[in-house]
């Protein structure tokens, strides 16, 4: 749990929500931590953080934090908002796709649905970037990424808002979906 999560007076909402969180399961390639809080957003936060590793090849990370303020947050429409960043490297083509930034937006919406992570007021923003070398870096390998960073006000359990960021995570990062009712056999978690 982030650090400002152990201390005395923590509402019953957080803690329970903490918990619908640390529920989720992961897939086997998800390697998954915690982290310190933000400590200025709001009153109370919880975060992860989540690498995806496969045959030793680090393929995509991303964070995942929980915010809640018992009075409430007239832009979140709630007194809960879960914030995400997720960023995976891409193919060069996918990357020079003029539609990829909504396909993007697409896979954390179709997470969301598919989890049953009832949610409102998403906000976001898909990054793409390409990179070549020029020069002395000519030879270097030209690699792209996407970046999605997102927001939104859940509503309900909040277990199936952390799996549809896991499952964002794997899709980002190029992993087939689960077939329905496999369930992982490992799930890491540690400190960060």
């Amino acid at each position: 749990m982030g650090a400002r999560t152990k201390l005395e007076g923590i509402p019953a909402p957080f803690t329970r929500a903490v918990e619908e969180v640390k529920r989720a399961v992961a897939r086997p390639e998800l390697e998954i931590g915690e982290m310190p809080a933000p400590q200025r957003i709001a009153p109370f936060a919880h975060a992860m953080t989540a690498d995806v590793v496969v045959a030793g090849a680090d393929l995509g990370t991303g964070r995942f934090i929980l915010l809640h303020d018992p009075a409430g947050n007239e832009a979140w429409d709630g007194t809960f908002r879960c914030v995400t960043f997720a960023r995976a490297d891409i193919e060069q083509e996918m990357a020079s796709d003029p539609l990829i930034t909504q396909v993007g937006w697409s896979w954390l919406t179709d997470a969301l649905d598919g989890a049953g992570a009832e949610h409102a007021n998403p906000a976001g923003s898909i990054t793409v970037v390409r990179s070549e070398g020029f020069g002395a870096m000519a030879d270097d390998e030209t690699d792209a990424q996407i970046e999605v960073r997102a927001s939104w006000t859940p509503h309900g359990d909040l277990e199936p808002h952390a799996a549809a960021w896991m499952e964002l995570l794997g899709k980002l990062a190029g992993l087939p979906p689960m077939a329905p009712g496999v369930v992982p056999l490992t799930r890491r978690r540690s400190a960060r």
